[in-house]
């Protein structure tokens, strides 16, 4: 039961920072769960996977939930998404796969990195200037790829890669979040696709799993997080987001240095 109580909690922190912060919540959920799966003694060999594939599962109804909020806004900008969406599909299949042949050890220094590197975008509040238009459908369809690919293999919905291409690209802020929003259901899906289907074989993988997703996580984090993730987008206009961002800067820090040091 604690454990199924810290699963409902994550949800609803992570609900809460998705719409507060316009991040995703896997930069949370990835570590908590591979703390918490840590506790109950999961194979360390599959534990950074089935962290990284639960957290994507969670995305596909948080960005769901998110974007027809956003939608409701007409802030999605439905045709950069069309455009992105083919390599997003194609590189998150491809991330997920990369990431099964990675040992546990990698996948966490990826995360971390990746962690730190989020933390320092968000500290010092880097935006890439509005230099370009929207590239070709060349452009569109790499882009994509390499968003859909990073997110597949450390577990996010994409928007800390989507918002900042997408102002470069001369896009508004705003439409930039929503559009991002949107972009996290192909990440999650073709993600989730591969991760069910990598783990099949798997023999490491704990009861309770389809593929690599733990399902009492996937439901309790999912639920929570469809629930409060419209609180977390009232509190974006009533409270101070620049310094909570470099308040979550912080704690995004100390996770990432903690992580690396799990395998020091």
């Amino acid at each position: 039961m604690e454990i199924l109580a810290v699963y409902l909690m994550l949800g609803v922190v992570a609900g809460i920072l998705a719409g507060l912060l316009g991040v995703g919540g896997g930069l949370i959920i990835v570590p908590v769960l591979f703390a918490l799966f840590t506790q109950i003694g999961m194979d360390h060999a599959v534990i950074m996977h089935v962290a990284i594939a639960t957290s994507l599962a969670t995305i596909l109804f948080t960005s769901i939930a998110s974007t027809y909020a956003h939608h409701r806004h007409r802030a999605v900008i439905w045709s950069a998404f069309w455009r992105l969406t083919p390599g997003i599909l194609c590189g998150a299949f491809i991330g997920a796969s990369f990431a099964d042949y990675l040992p546990t050890s990698v996948l966490i220094i990826c995360f971390a990195i990746f962690e730190l590197i989020v933390a320092y975008q968000m500290w010092f509040a880097f935006k890439p200037g509005a230099s370009r238009s929207l590239p070709g459908s060349s452009g569109m369809l790499a882009t994509g790829g390499v968003i859909g690919s990073v997110s597949a293999i450390v577990g996010i919905g994409g928007g800390t890669l989507t918002v900042p291409f997408l102002s470069w690209c001369n896009q508004g802020i705003r439409h930039a979040v929503a559009t991002s929003s949107a972009c996290g259901f192909p990440i999650a899906l073709a993600s989730v696709v591969a991760y069910l289907f990598l783990g099949q074989d798997e023999p490491n993988i704990p009861k309770q799993s389809i593929g690599y997703i733990y399902l009492p996580a996937f439901m309790s984090i999912s639920l929570m997080s469809l629930l409060f993730a419209p609180l977390g987008a009232k509190f974006a206009h009533r409270l101070p987001v620049m310094t909570l961002k470099k308040i979550f800067a912080i704690l995004l820090t100390l996770i990432g240095v903690r992580m690396l040091l799990v395998i020091v």
